[in-house]
């Protein structure tokens, strides 16, 4: 019979903000582009907007976020390789989602 302790997420937490600068603020394709993202990590990664905690693999939790430009997001990352995670996410939202 297998352990079920061996499943626990064995990463350390790893946390950042960005803010988003695009005009139009994180709509479906941005959501789209930071799913694309968080998916190939493996582990738990929530964003965090004000009080709201959201499931970063989840698009509809990120859309329903509504986060418009100026609007700063809190990444908790908890997954394999958490400083190449936060170096993709940043140079996402640096390039604006390629929006503009």
């Amino acid at each position: 019979m297998s352990d079920m302790s061996e499943s626990k997420n064995e990463y350390e937490l790893h946390t950042f903000t960005l803010e988003v600068s695009n005009k139009m603020g994180v709509h479906a394709r941005p959501a789209a582009m930071i799913v694309r993202v968080t998916s190939r990590y493996e582990g738990e990664i929530w964003v965090t907007k004000g009080s709201e905690k959201i499931n970063a693999k989840s698009i509809m939790g990120i859309m329903m976020l509504a986060a418009a430009k100026g609007t700063k997001l809190e990444f908790d990352a908890n997954c394999e390789k958490p400083e190449e995670f936060e170096k993709e996410m940043t140079e996402l939202f640096a390039s604006k989602f390629q929006d503009e």
